[in-house]
């Protein structure tokens, strides 16, 4: 298959350092993003070697279904928990992490935390990934008819994480793909800043594959600024 794709990364107008990360090979097929937990030392830390690990893994893994990413994400959590005993012996270090590989006609997807996946195709962004945050998981007991409050305080805190002691739940899903379909990898300093329709009439302009991403940003920034921005875009050309 022929892709094509970019990544940027911005500090953002709040923070005093950039914590998120991203991973963009294009030998690899491997696309994603990391965000180091805010509030713990470390994050910047756990970011990168979530996706060293992740990659290193990739060069000699022979990934051919979803399920083949989860020992890869165990294996960055291990690496992560034992950095974090080193720098942060406390309270540790974590990171989100949030990626796909690309095989023959599909997409290999795995999740832990709150950046998230898009396709977008035909005009139209669908969510690829879910939330794991107290707000989202809150959002999901409330639809089984459960009573659930939430304080404001906690409602962007993560249920799962890279870096906990016991493995985490990896989320994995096989998406189809098709020639023209856009994936946008994004951490929550992109996602929290802008609506899904935001994003699409953003992503449908007749710009530079790049430039397409800095505008993305350019309108987290825009809009507050809140947290590190980061996007990593892969479009599918050709499919062999």
């Amino acid at each position: 298959m022929t892709l094509r794709s970019t990544a940027l990364s911005d500090i953002g107008r709040v923070r005093r350092q950039n914590e998120d990360r991203f991973l963009c090979d294009d030998t690899l097929l491997s696309y994603g993003v990391a965000d180091g937990i805010g509030g713990l030392p470390g994050g910047a830390e756990a970011a990168q070697l979530s996706l060293e690990i992740l990659r290193d893994s990739l060069v000699d893994a022979n990934i051919q279904q979803a399920d083949d990413l989860i020992p890869l994400v165990h294996t960055a959590n291990e690496r992560v928990l034992d950095l974090g005993r080193e720098i942060s012996p406390n309270v540790g270090i974590g990171t989100t992490l949030t990626f796909g590989v690309f095989r023959t006609n599909r997409l290999l997807l795995a999740n832990v935390g709150d950046s998230r996946c898009y396709r977008i195709r035909e005009g139209r962004m669908n969510l690829l990934t879910e939330d794991h945050s107290v707000e989202n998981e809150a959002r999901m007991r409330r639809a089984r008819g459960e009573q659930v409050f939430v304080h404001e305080h906690y409602r962007n805190a993560l249920t799962r994480c890279i870096g906990q002691p016991t493995q985490p739940d990896v989320d994995v899903s096989t998406v189809p793909i098709a020639v023209g379909d856009m994936f946008l990898f994004a951490t929550d300093g992109v996602t929290r800043m802008l609506s899904e329709i935001d994003m699409t009439r953003v992503l449908a302009r007749a710009l530079d594959h790049h430039e397409r991403l800095i505008e993305l940003i350019r309108w987290a920034n825009a809009r507050g600024g809140a947290d590190n921005a980061t996007a990593v875009l892969v479009t599918v050309d050709a499919l062999t």
